[in-house]
């Protein structure tokens, strides 16, 4: 793909109006040639951001100063805009701009998808009108077309009252201080359900700290329509054979490390996993290990979720063998059958056997987003794929008190898997913080042997119910990722074809 130069000559008054604002709606797409490593460099950068606003709304209140420090925190080192409307920042317009638009083509592609990008965008747009001093949130809203008449002190003052009675938190003092303004009833709908504003002739009186709200339906509204009319054009993006691996892969994005290096190798013995599935394995392998013992068999969506992550934490292709052949025998496949059917698929995931290609375990996005498990499976994520009462008998066999199942339930309502997950390991391991960025199963088992072997502090502080909305997740994966290569997406697309060498049942 070529380069455009033009972007370089722009002059500083072209820049400004081109992106007059550090905030907009997304309504007009970008029109410059990239390259393709920056299209992806863009889009991995932009979907760190959201990650990272997922996460932060969960473990914070969203009006705390520990929540907009850390966000600023975020945009400042993925350079995003974080200064309202500053007069330089045209390459953080730039890259804002353009990578919502590329994760927009990546999240159309299913309801769940879209449903998470358009929480996400959401949440980063409220953060960032918030920021905005009260003349700026008023040139914002001219900016997008919404408007709305500020009232006059003269008739301020005449309703004071009714503004005081209607308005929550606010005093006359308050009132006779904070701006404002005229809203038609049908824009200020979620304010008059709720009964937080005033409402004469038609017309909410709306504060200046709650027209968020009404930005906020706009741009869901907006946004919404525009995720649908893109997936519409999907079939026309996807003929392109440079973008269509770059977008399926952006959906599943991972980016944190891959554990293909098995530092450890060698390390475990057969004889161990038993107690360390119970210790240190994530639900979802916990749950394939449990299966694998009780029926001495699992099915190639099994085989691969589970295979991988055990070649991952440290067991050699020699090992790998024995164990599956060990447990295979004792089910209905004997060992001629197992030598002939199985024992080729585990040499080529170790990069033994066909092109070579040592594949490395599954992320907890690609286990959450593809291949969901049919009946007699036992792969994918118990948070993402098991019924709510099924659930809460795996976790209550796990030993997870009631609270804490109750707690991952609630998360469970606003897709928030791998935090769910992040939880359970907090219940399991008796901490308040786990002090990582869940996204990966290896990542868990590193992580809990790291805690059970004493190299970080894991003693559980008392603490009031009150205040878990205040533990800090930090972005520790994150800060040592790195951006995928196109070779890498490459690869990522190759691991489809380890699928073939597992289908035998």
């Amino acid at each position: 793909m070529e380069f455009l130069s033009g972007r370089a000559r722009l002059k500083a008054g072209d820049r400004r109006e081109l992106y007059p604002h550090s905030l907009q709606f997304y309504l007009e797409a970008p029109t410059e040639n990239i390259s393709l490593v920056e299209f992806e460099s863009l889009a991995v950068d932009r979907l760190k951001l959201l990650k990272a606003v997922e996460n932060l709304g969960v473990s914070y209140a969203r009006s705390s100063e520990c929540y907009k420090t850390k966000l600023e925190a975020e945009l400042r080192k993925l350079k995003f805009p974080y200064k309202a409307l500053a007069e330089d920042d045209y390459e953080a317009r730039r890259k804002d701009h353009i990578s919502h638009f590329i994760l927009r083509l990546a999240y159309c592609q299913s309801e769940d998808l879209r449903r998470w990008f358009l929480q996400q965008e959401m949440d980063l747009l409220r953060y960032r009108f918030n920021q905005l001093t009260a003349s700026l949130r008023q040139k914002f809203l001219e900016y997008v077309n919404l408007s709305f008449e500020a009232v006059s002190e003269d008739l301020k003052n005449e309703l004071a009252d009714e503004l005081c009675a209607s308005t929550p938190g606010f005093s006359m003092i308050k009132v006779k201080e904070q701006m404002f303004y005229k809203v038609g009833l049908a824009d200020a709908v979620d304010l008059f359900r709720a009964r937080r504003v005033f409402v004469m002739e038609g017309f909410a009186y709306v504060p200046l700290k709650d027209v968020d709200a009404i930005v906020l339906n706009s741009y869901r509204a907006k946004l919404s329509k525009a995720l649908a009319l893109t997936a519409r054009s999907l079939p026309a993006i996807q003929s392109d054979e440079r973008l269509q691996p770059l977008l399926k892969h952006l959906s599943h994005a991972y980016v944190g490390p891959d554990y293909s290096v098995q530092k450890n190798a060698g390390k475990i013995s057969l004889e161990e996993i038993d107690a360390l599935s119970v210790r240190s394995f994530p639900l979802c392998m916990r749950q394939l290990h449990r299966a694998l013992r009780d029926s001495h068999h699992l099915r190639h969506g099994g085989r691969m979720q589970y295979g991988l992550f055990l070649k991952g934490i440290g067991l050699t292709l020699e090992q790998a063998l024995d164990f599956w052949k060990r447990e295979f025998i004792r089910g209905k496949v004997d060992a001629d059958k197992f030598d002939k059917g199985y024992a080729y698929s585990i040499r080529h995931s170790y990069g033994k056997e066909g092109r070579r290609t040592d594949y490395t375990p599954y992320s907890c996005m690609k286990i959450i987003m593809s291949n969901p498990p049919s009946q007699g499976d036992y792969h994918g994520c118990p948070f993402r794929h098991c019924e709510p009462e099924l659930l809460r008998q795996k976790l209550q066999a796990c030993k997870v008190p009631p609270a804490g199942i109750a707690q991952i339930l609630e998360l469970l309502k606003g897709m928030h898997y791998q935090l769910a997950c992040q939880k359970y390991f907090e219940l399991t391991h008796e901490v308040d913080d786990v002090g990582f960025s869940l996204s990966h199963p290896n990542q868990y088992f590193t992580e809990s042997q790291r805690l059970l072997s004493g190299a970080r502090e894991g003693k559980k502080e008392p603490s009031s119910p009150g205040n878990s909305q205040q533990k800090t997740v930090r972005q520790e994966s994150k800060n040592v990722s790195s951006v995928p290569t196109p070779s890498s997406t490459a690869a990522a697309a190759e691991l489809e074809g380890l699928e073939a060498y597992f289908t035998e049942d």
